[in-house]
């Protein structure tokens, strides 16, 4: 299976479990095993299973390196219960697999699952229609209209005060021009969020992704205009904020050990306590951060997080968080801040015995982040990847788009001066650019990723060199592993023995050859 997305679509989840499952079925490596003193031909054991499918996923652009092996068994235990596999008996639907030496076979039935039809319903507000009939242009308040859940989204009167008098002042000084109503506002910014998110992902429509009605302006704009100077949303209504027991517990441990101060208990295993305590609240929230409804959205932009498309996925990610309740992105904000400082925190004690931080996080808060509402067999590896990508670019992501602001200022003016006739007829503000880089075969790729790699282990030998607090003894050891472990590298770095015993000031391991002395020839004595 190649290491790139495809691109975005409906369904994706279901898409990539029907390209896993026909890779693992044709790529798994099928041989003779005996057991219980008989032989099973055309089988495999779990552990080897394990390993090839582990391989397989943490090489695939759509799951990455992040995938742990206690995930695969996971996958795999999915694929028993689906009847992808089953095992020499003929025996499935359940999760009755671990990573030993238990055999397993592939069905005849084909393991691919149908793609269901979207409804007719949903396609209706396509964005297609944006720039094609004056007719219906994007007339959203003929749709269905949503009405955000009162949960402290209003507006402060500071700011609905601040719109209202600059709407009613421009109004004064223009005359004659349009009148500009706060539900042609809204239209705007549900025009032209919907418009960059398609130019970003680069698609045709965006119907297949996102219906029209689900983007509520009133989120976007709040979202926009009432944050703090770190960028996190400030809520009018703090009912519906962190609880000040999860804030106090996530910045003790977003700080450590700064805030572990003498108020603090002092027992072993006090940070564990408190990571327990944010991680249940989080576990406990009644759906995800990043909504149900708008599973199939993220799930797309997965396909775009690959090197070449890294700042396109940043752009889309950023918009598509706009789209989020006030109170959600709120807490995605201060959850990502909070887990990318533990990740780099070398002073943060373990948190636990087998896993490392960084894996911790991701496997605690990924389905905490993206889920979806009905089950999904590859929803755990899916939001793995989209929380590792948003832990790591978090500052980009959920800061606010500046360029946003402009375009719908832009629109907001064109319309009141009567260049167009609708919020929806065609945006004036100049659409976002993005360079792509030139697709190369899968032999470049992997040629690329062999140069990279030797050019980072030479970078390695380098700093062990120079390494002067390294005693001189375990450096000579140090390097002695590394010419055992990469000869080719250690060659090219020291071609000769002169080279290598300049780095220590010593003499040349292999001596010079000695001027040779001609033996005398001793006569026998005998006669």
């Amino acid at each position: 299976m190649e290491s790139r997305g495809g691109p975005p679509g409906p369904y994706r989840a279901t898409k990539l479990w029907n390209e896993v499952t026909t890779s693992f079925r044709a790529g798994m490596p099928l041989r003779k095993h005996r057991q219980h003193f008989k032989k099973y031909g055309n089988c495999f054991t779990a552990g080897e299973a394990v390993d090839w499918l582990y391989d397989l996923l943490r090489n695939n652009s759509n799951f990455g390196p992040e995938v742990t092996r206690q995930q695969t068994i996971q996958l795999l235990r999915k694929f028993l219960k689906n009847h992808v596999i089953e095992d020499i008996k003929g025996r499935w639907g359940s999760e009755n697999l671990d990573d030993n030496n238990q055999l397993f076979r592939f069905p005849a039935t084909s393991p691919l699952k149908s793609l269901p039809r979207r409804h007719p319903e949903l396609r209706k507000g396509s964005i297609d229609s944006f720039s094609k009939d004056k007719e219906n242009v994007f007339k959203l308040r003929n749709l269905t209209r949503r009405t955000p859940k009162k949960h402290g989204l209003h507006f402060s009167q500071e700011t609905t005060e601040k719109i209202n008098h600059e709407i009613k002042e421009d109004q004064e000084n223009l005359g004659d021009y349009r009148e500009i109503s706060q539900e042609d506002v809204e239209e705007v910014w549900r025009y032209v969020i919907l418009i960059y998110l398609q130019t970003i992902l680069c698609v045709p429509s965006l119907e297949e992704l996102i219906n029209p009605n689900q983007v509520i302006p009133q989120y976007v704009m709040y979202n926009m205009a009432n944050t703090s100077k770190r960028g996190v949303v400030i809520l009018q209504d703090r009912s519906e904020d962190l609880p000040h027991w999860v804030l106090s517990a996530m910045k003790c441990l977003a700080n450590w050990p700064r805030s572990n101060d003498a108020c603090h208990p002092a027992y072993v295993g006090f940070e564990r306590d408190v990571f327990r305590t944010v991680a249940d609240y989080f576990l406990h929230l009644p759906e995800p951060l990043l909504t149900y409804e708008y599973y199939e959205l993220f799930v797309n932009i997965l396909g775009l997080l690959q090197p070449h498309l890294e700042r396109v996925a940043v752009s889309a990610l950023q918009l598509c968080c706009l789209l989020l309740p006030p109170p959600n992105r709120r807490k995605l904000q201060l959850l990502m801040r909070m887990m990318a400082r533990m990740s780099g925190n070398v002073d943060l004690p373990r948190l636990h015995d087998a896993m490392g931080t960084r894996a911790l996080m991701i496997h605690t808060f990924s389905r905490c982040v993206l889920c979806c509402a009905e089950e999904v067999d590859l929803d755990e590896l899916l939001a793995a990847r989209l929380v590792s990508f948003l832990m790591d670019h978090q500052q980009e992501i959920l800061q606010v788009p500046s360029y946003l602001q402009a375009a719908v200022d832009k629109q907001l003016d064109c319309l009141q001066k009567g260049q167009i006739t609708g919020p929806g007829d065609g945006l004036l503000a100049p659409l976002p650019t993005f360079s792509y880089c030139k697709q190369i075969s899968t032999q470049e790729f992997d040629e690329q990723k062999v140069s990279t790699s030797q050019a980072a282990i030479a970078e390695l030998l380098e700093s062990l060199m120079k390494n002067k607090s390294l005693p001189l003894k375990e450096k000579r050891k140090k390097l002695k592993q590394f010419q055992k472990e990469y000869p080719l590298i250690y060659q090219k770095r020291f071609p000769t023995t002169e080279s290598e015993a300049a780095l220590f000031g010593d003499k040349p391991t292999i001596k010079q050859p000695m001027l040779i002395l001609r033996k005398p020839k001793f006569r026998s004595l005998r006669y």
